[in-house]
């Protein structure tokens, strides 16, 4: 990029990012205002999930190919433990969700919209719920963001849409090149308030978990964009970024805000891409 282009876009950025600082919002064409049908479990404390009496893993939960098993019909594991090998970058890991046994490698139906079966781990839970040794990083600023991003592909954390894209593939495409990290809290969709419920009674953990996408990506700026029907959330959030280089914006709600295309013109009047 010529040096002219590069410095024009460097005045547009900053100029763009004050606007973001001092309340500006957009709006993007259409949208629909369906029954939001939240309350029904917005006021619900989040719970554990008992231990079922079989669980069914399957080995392909992303984008791209499986790992090798790294166990057979008849072992013992360990909750956390890595279930299939690392291989390619588009290859994330399996933990196993408890400590049991391995009672059958095989086919079985999953939770796809396709009703197709795919290779699956069957456990039977011994119900003592047995980790593996811990070693979680004490203190992410040390680390690089190399580093961070071979624990986060380690961990096997995907992304939670129908592609199931590996998160440490996508957050390396914006190594050196994230003007702006959008935190999309948005969930505009009926019915749905994990969101709202995550953040209404774990603030303080997302924002330490946005600190380390900030400390691996160092953008100018990071925005949280949730709608105006979350007030509870809202106030988690402003209490647990206090003091914080975070800006929250309040975004009026309407379907399908939430949409990644969406919320980036909301919040920046930005039309993007989605490569990823």
């Amino acid at each position: 990029m010529p040096l002219h282009q590069s410095l024009r876009r460097r005045v547009s950025m900053i100029s763009l990012i004050e606007q973001i600082r001092t309340g500006s919002i957009w709006n993007f064409p259409g949208g629909v205002h369906p029954a939001e049908n939240k309350k029904q479990s917005n006021t619900t404390d989040i719970v554990h999930a008992r231990l079922p009496e079989e669980i069914v893993l399957p080995v392909k939960q992303h984008i791209g190919k499986p790992g090798n098993l790294l166990f057979a019909v008849g072992d013992a594991v360990l909750k956390g433990q890595q279930l299939t090998a690392l291989e390619t970058g588009f290859t994330l890991p399996v933990h196993a969700p408890t400590s049991g046994v391995i009672t059958a490698i095989e086919p079985r139906t999953t939770a796809h919209p396709s009703g197709l079966s795919d290779v699956c781990v069957v456990i039977k839970p011994d119900g003592l719920d047995a980790w593996i040794e811990k070693n979680p990083v004490e203190d992410f600023s040390t680390k690089t963001s190399d580093e961070l991003l071979d624990v986060i592909r380690q961990a096997g954390i995907s992304g939670m849409g129908g592609a199931g894209f590996p998160t440490a593939k996508k957050l390396q495409s914006g190594l050196g090149r994230t003007d702006i990290l959008i935190v999309n809290a948005a969930e505009c969709e009926p019915y749905i308030t994990s969101d709202d419920k995550l953040l209404q009674e774990h603030a303080d953990e997302v924002l330490k978990g946005i600190e380390v996408v900030e400390h691996i990506l160092q953008p100018k700026l990071t925005v949280i964009g949730i709608e105006d029907n979350k007030p509870d959330a809202i106030k988690a959030l402003e209490i647990a970024a206090k003091d914080k280089d975070i800006v929250i914006r309040v975004i009026p709600t309407k379907y399908p805000s939430g949409g990644e295309k969406q919320l980036i013109k909301i919040l920046t009047n930005k039309e993007c891409k989605i490569l990823l």
